[in-house]
Parts: structure tokens; sequence; C-alpha cells
């Protein structure tokens, strides 16, 4: 197995929220942050070493004085590193997303997401995720998500989202387009205790049949697609339901994507904003038609 490139910085804590769009832009799995006085130090481990040399690169030019390092690494000391550097994420007063190593030594009353970290998806510490996750708990308070419903995850990735969902009691469908998501995703979920409660597939919006409705559809991936796919995803929201949008920017992303769906006689979008990043949220989507 090939040795990874084990890529650090430090940058102040006032640029977090661009260093975030930043890595965002480049790589779709997660990585790790930890918090110094007024300082985040983040750490990647990336397997293409030539993105990863071509990020240094970038970064040292787009954040001077950041003190980037690198350095190969072998595979087998990559889940130690995770160990080390891996913290629980709060999201929100409703989920916690944890390593397998701390869950037994957590218990503040909510629900827990045990995630194994990988190198090719998401822990669950990209903004947009604990942002989807706080939201879900939000509208959750309010009876429009609850036990009982049918959801579908569009772009599960690690099935962060759809595991929460099936916590809370609902059922679902999760897909990605990624055969390796769809992989991890399943670890994860078994992981979990919530196999038989999602059914996952490799695919987008159009691999599913015209006539399946969901109560809850959930896509956190990027406005480029959400755009595109705005009449295919609002068709499969059963009427009363709810849709829950995100990794939208929200200076430069959240007005386009927002109209692209009201357009479409939905309504107006809440906004639920975190740093760079926002939740477009729809609930009772076509209740009186």
């Amino acid at each position: 197995m090939s040795t990874l490139l084990k890529i650090q910085f430090i940058i102040h804590e006032g640029a977090a929220d661009d260093v975030y769009v930043f890595i965002s832009s480049k790589i779709p799995h997660g990585w790790e942050e930890t918090l110094l006085e007024n300082e985040r130090r983040f750490t990647l481990y990336l397997e293409d070493h030539s993105l990863g040399m071509e990020m240094v690169k970038e970064f040292k030019d787009r954040f001077p004085g950041a003190g980037v390092t690198y350095v190969e690494q072998e595979p087998e000391d990559w889940t130690m590193a995770w160990k080390e550097f891996f913290n629980p994420v709060n999201c929100g007063e409703t989920f916690k997303i944890l390593p397998p190593w701390l869950e037994e030594d957590e218990d503040n009353g909510t629900t827990h997401i045990v995630i194994e970290p990988k190198m090719a998806f998401g822990t669950g510490h990209h903004p947009t995720t604990s942002l989807c996750l706080e939201t879900i708990g939000k509208i959750v308070k309010t009876g429009t998500i609850k036990a009982g419903q049918d959801f579908l995850d569009l772009g599960t990735g690690s099935g962060i989202l759809a595991i929460g969902l099936c916590k809370l009691g609902l059922t679902g469908t999760a897909l990605d387009i990624d055969p390796l998501a769809i992989d991890c995703a399943i670890e994860n979920i078994d992981a979990n205790g919530v196999t038989g409660k999602v059914d996952l597939a490799v695919g987008s919006i159009d691999c599913l049949d015209n006539s399946l409705k969901f109560k809850l559809i959930v896509a956190n991936i990027l406005s480029g697609p959400l755009i595109e796919m705005a009449v295919d995803i609002t068709s499969h929201v059963k009427p009363g339901g709810s849709l829950i949008l995100s990794g939208i920017l929200v200076e430069k992303q959240a007005d386009a994507v927002a109209r692209a769906y009201e357009k479409l006689g939905i309504g107006t979008a809440q906004h639920f904003a975190s740093g760079e990043w926002v939740c477009l949220v729809w609930e009772n989507i076509g209740a009186n038609q």
C-alpha cells in the first residue's frame, strides 16, 4: 500500500471559514482540527500525493505565514493518528458525533452517531455536516420531523445524516454516486445499530422511480448540483414534506440555490447559517395541494 501524505498547517481563528471553503473545494472527505489559543491546527491525510502537493502550494499562496508542513507517512500509522487527534463533534442539542473508542466515555443526553474515521469519507468535522444535524434537531423540536416518517439522504457519503435520522425513528433511502461511499456508509450504519432501517444504493436522484416520494429529503452536496437537480429533487417530496439542502456558501451561493427552488412554487426557504455555510429549509411543502 502506498504511503500517505500528511499535511498540517496552523491558521488564526478568524481565517477558519476561508480555510473550510478552500479544503472542501479540493477534497470530498474530512480533516482534523485541533483548537489552540486563538488558532486552529488542520491535519489532512491524502493518498493522492499530487493533489496534496498542489494544495500545499496553493495554501502557501493563499495563507502566507500559516506554517504548512507535509511528510510521507505509512498507512498503518493513519488510524493511530486519528485516535490522537479526533475530537467529538457537538451538533446542536440533539446529536454528537464520536469515534468508536470514545463512545463509552460519553453520555450527555445527546443522540450519538459513531463514525470510524476513514481516509475517503467524512468524519462529521466538516461544518456543513454538523450544521445539517443541528438543523434537523431544531426541526424535530417543531414536530415537523418525527419518528415513523421516511427520508431520502442524497449524497450520503459516510452515512452520517441517514444514521442520525434513523436514530430518531425514521426510515429511508440513502444514495451516493461513489460506490466506495456506499461501502463506507454500510459499515457505519451497522456500527450504529440501524441496519435494516435504511436502503443504500449507488446513484443519484435520477435513479429513483418517478412515483417514489419522501416525507423528508436531505442533500448536503454542492450548490451547482443542487440547482441542476431542483426539479427532480422537489418532485420526490411528499405533500406536506420537508426539504433540507446544504453544502452552500452564505454569500456566494445561498440566494441562487434558494431561487432555483422557490421558483418551483415550494415557498420561501428558511436560512440556518453557521459561519460561511447555510442550510436552506422548506417545511410543509405543498401541504394544501
